[in-house]
């Protein structure tokens, strides 16, 4: 797969150096640096000027725009590379608010696109995006292959039985930033009853890039959902080896009093 990545600074470029690190050996990756001054106005007016000639042929776009006016150029940018499919996280919903999103799907539906925006990045799945009320369904090869190796988190965690510790941690699938990764490495020789809360702990010492702003969609940080997904994810895999809660049993109760009996329909 040829992969054409859109990068205007830091997040851009941390990402596609993450997903380049770690894809598959026939896939191939080429950058675009979109100018950062890039005006929604000028753009919207004419956005097949602001499409440099000679950009690589590529089969899916991955836009990590840090403007708006990024997002417009979309369709013309798809179309000129031959790409089928885009993708277009929204981590920020400053960067690509979510309306503006919708009239780019529209547009690209027109020249026969594919295009899904996650919100955020790492609720990718092979067939799904978003969260909560907000999951959209999506049925292409090419935005489920990129899925099938970054997108929402998935580790096989491997737990020793006696001390019942961390082992190693399989990352079946990053998140295109390289968090889970990171938090993967960290969570060997924790034990299994504090790695929910120690992933949440590593999550937040790893440089997230969502959002710090309340989103109006989640009603809280996106990087507070990022962190809840990955949470999610180390919970479902440690549950079976946890300890067991204790309840405390208060003495004095009828059923603890020798010569009672609970009658029936009480207790």
């Amino acid at each position: 797969m040829r992969i054409l990545v859109v990068v205007q600074g830091e997040y851009g470029r941390r990402i596609a150096d993450n997903v380049r690190r770690h894809m598959p050996v026939d896939w191939h990756l080429a950058v675009w640096n979109a100018p950062a001054s890039l005006s929604l106005n000028l753009v919207m007016d004419e956005p097949e000027a602001f499409v440099p000639p000679g950009l690589p042929p590529a089969d899916l776009v991955l836009s990590l725009g840090q403007v708006p006016a990024t997002a417009v150029l979309l369709p013309e940018l798809a179309e000129a590379v031959g790409a089928q499919a885009v993708i277009a996280p929204i981590d920020r919903e400053e960067w690509l608010p979510s309306g503006l999103a919708r009239q780019v799907a529209g547009w690209l539906e027109e020249k026969g696109i594919a295009a899904v925006f996650p919100k955020p990045f790492c609720s990718l799945t092979e067939s799904t995006y978003n969260l909560r009320s907000h999951v959209r369904s999506y049925d292409h090869p090419l935005i489920a292959a990129f899925a099938t190796h970054f997108g929402k988190p998935e580790l096989r965690i491997h737990v020793d039985d006696d001390e019942k510790v961390i082992q190693s941690v399989e990352v079946v699938r990053d998140a295109a930033c390289g968090c889970a990764r990171f938090v993967a490495e960290k969570l060997v020789g924790v034990h299994v009853d504090e790695a929910e809360h120690q992933s949440g702990m590593f999550h937040h010492h790893y440089p997230c890039l969502a959002s710090m702003g309340i989103d109006p969609d989640f009603n809280d940080t996106l990087m507070h959902v990022s962190g809840d997904i990955l949470r999610g994810v180390v919970r479902e895999q440690v549950a079976p080896f946890r300890t067991p809660p204790r309840y405390l049993r208060p003495h004095g109760r009828v059923d603890d009093i020798p010569g009672t009996e609970a009658s029936p329909g009480e207790g």
